[in-house]
């Protein structure tokens, strides 16, 4: 399958529900799902290189795989949620349990980048979750129960301002003055990556503009570093909780994920094994072909 089929359902919230779009790989049918779950800005089509691995091996190998890589409620082809405030990992584990009910695997694993992951600490960490959303493998890419303050305010100074671009080059050009972070890429690569972020302008002028709602900034700028301390301490409570067999990917240079922090979860929990990728900071993309097999081969050996 070179291209996935675009799939959705239907989530409850307080405004009469919305719509979460998600991407699909490999066999519909199949009761093993790997669900890719993107980050902060992002959207399901970073996960294409990863998905296409996956599927190319589990193809070789007789395996049936249906690869899952949703589009976070304000991104990409999902819906705009009415109330900003539902921007919040809560809100978004709640949609992913909806999917995940959607879904029924049997066998269920999940990879999360940086809010992505966040979201699968609370999924995987839920002491009674029910069957269909217990997560056996989990891949934790560059996030951890404690994030750097100062990375987030970082990732706020770009956080909401979506833009107006020319052409695809352009957008290109002016993601990787945020996103260099990401380590190094070939400019097609890169341009691959910036193409699925872009939808044009409402306006007619045939401009682009990234993929998100802008009002995603609101309850990210009402972050204090007293209420982030509070989260952590809850992420660490599902962080203990978590079962499933745990990879840790972090950046060597993040400034999101600590030495401290990664170093704390292989200690702690799952006792996650930890890889770390020189060159890169926050966060990893899934398209070098190191990284790719780091995981390929956690999720199927």
């Amino acid at each position: 399958m070179s291209q996935p089929s675009l799939e959705f359902v239907t989530c409850p919230d307080a405004q009469g529900g919305h719509r979460m779009a998600y991407w699909q790989w490999g066999q519909p049918d199949s009761g093993h799902v790997v669900l890719c779950v993107h980050g902060l800005t992002r959207q399901g089509r970073d996960f294409d290189t990863l998905a296409q691995a996956l599927c190319a091996l589990a193809a070789r190998t007789g395996h049936s795989l249906r690869v899952v890589c949703p589009d976070v409620v304000g991104r990409g082809q999902s819906d705009w949620l009415k109330d900003p405030q539902g921007y919040q990992i809560p809100f978004y584990a709640a949609d992913m349990l909806a999917l995940l009910q959607q879904l029924q695997a049997s066998t269920l694993d999940w990879v999360g980048t940086s809010m992505g992951g966040l979201i699968g600490m609370v999924v995987a960490g839920l002491p009674e979750a029910p069957a269909f959303a217990k997560v056996r493998r989990l891949v934790l890419n560059d996030v951890g129960p404690a994030l750097e303050w100062q990375a987030l305010q970082r990732i706020g100074q770009y956080l909401g301002k979506t833009g107006a671009f020319a052409t695809e080059q352009q957008a290109a050009d002016a993601m990787w003055v945020s996103s260099s972070t990401f380590g190094p890429h070939t400019p097609a690569q890169w341009l691959a990556l910036c193409r699925p972020m872009l939808k044009p302008l409402p306006d007619g002028s045939g401009r682009l503009t990234l993929h998100y709602d802008p009002a995603l900034a609101r309850p990210f700028a009402a972050a204090t570093p007293e209420s982030t301390a509070q989260g952590e301490a809850l992420l660490w409570q599902a962080y203990d909780h978590i079962s499933a067999q745990t990879l840790l990917i972090r950046g060597a240079d993040s400034d999101l994920l600590s030495p401290q922090t990664a170093q704390a979860m292989t200690q702690r929990g799952p006792m996650a094994r930890l890889i770390e990728f020189a060159g890169v900071g926050h966060a990893p993309t899934f398209v070098a072909n190191d990284q790719v097999q780091a995981v390929v081969e956690f999720l199927l050996d």
